[in-house]
């Protein structure tokens, strides 16, 4: 009987350890998964989409006024020839939402103008680490470098200490007085030549005719190369979606007319548009004007920037 009590106390002293051992396993246990939990850092979320998700018909987002302004034609032309050319030629597309772009080509008699006009949608394909928009604007970024725009330089710094002003000359003492001047008579004065005294006169008359006698150009936005026109260079542009630039490029001299193409390349969020107008003169000496060839470019720019805006 005692044997059999020893047996049941060996028992139930086992439970009761087994019964602890759990109970300060669980506890724990429990402690640690708390301690995880805590200490435990959520990844941040990652940047929303960009702003836009789709890409407008680059053919169909020229007016057809602007157009016309910036691509005339010859008058021979029939109206169903018209309306091709101002149609435009769609570039070859296998994402129309990611990038598309669309070319004209407009022939006078002398004057050949192009036009290109390009969307580009910028995708993040990781907008934990980057947005839409960083992407794209680094990817304006390369084409600013590739362009090698000047930048303008840093502002001065208007805390520089005036340049004290200058002190006036001292007074020389009254120098000795002038030998009196040779009474000898001068020479008698000799004729002038008819030849030298017909001179200016010849000279006025010709540089008149130079002046009068320059062939002008009819052509609009193409100079001859005897007036002179401004040249307004590359350069960054403020006002045109969030970054933008110009890239005028002027062909080299030579034999055949100089041609200017004028490229312009803004970023609005995650979009990138391009625009590239060339005026290709066929008169040989005749040079298209900056000025009017970027004001050109800058209107459709504007225009274009405005259908993003809406």
């Amino acid at each position: 009987m005692q044997r059999h009590q020893g047996f049941a106390w060996l028992a139930s002293a086992a439970a009761l350890a087994a019964l602890t051992t759990g109970c300060t396993a669980g506890s724990g246990t429990g402690g640690g998964s708390d301690a995880k939990a805590g200490g435990s850092s959520t990844s941040p979320a990652p940047a929303p989409p960009g702003k836009y998700r789709s890409l407008p018909s680059p053919c169909k987002a020229v007016d057809a006024k602007r157009l016309k302004v910036m691509l005339p034609v010859a008058d021979s032309l029939t109206p169903e020839q018209r309306d091709q050319l101002y149609a435009g030629s769609a570039d070859t597309s296998y994402d129309g939402d990611r990038r598309v772009g669309c070319r004209w080509n407009a022939q006078v008699p002398d004057t050949t103008r192009l036009l290109y006009v390009g969307f580009e949608r910028v995708v993040s394909y990781d907008r934990a680490v980057a947005s839409d928009d960083d992407k794209a604007r680094a990817v304006y970024a390369r084409q600013l470098a590739d362009a090698h725009i000047p930048l303008p330089p840093p502002p001065t710094p208007s805390s520089a200490p005036a340049s004290p002003p200058a002190s006036p000359p001292a007074s020389s003492p009254a120098s000795p007085a002038a030998p009196a001047p040779s009474t000898a008579p001068a020479p008698p004065a000799s004729a002038p030549s008819p030849a030298a005294s017909a001179a200016p006169g010849a000279a006025g008359a010709s540089g008149a005719a130079g002046a009068s006698g320059a062939p002008a150009n009819g052509t609009p936005g193409v100079s001859p190369t005897s007036s002179v026109s401004p040249e307004l260079g590359s350069r960054l542009l403020d006002g045109l979606g969030s970054e933008a630039f110009i890239d005028d490029k002027l062909s080299a001299a030579g034999a055949t007319a100089q041609a200017r193409t004028v490229r312009i390349v803004f970023r609005t969020a995650n979009v990138i548009v391009t625009v590239e107008y060339s005026v290709q003169p066929t008169v040989p000496g005749s040079v298209p004007s900056s000025e009017e060839t970027q004001e050109r470019a800058r209107q459709l720019a504007r225009e274009l920037a405005d259908r993003f805006s809406d």
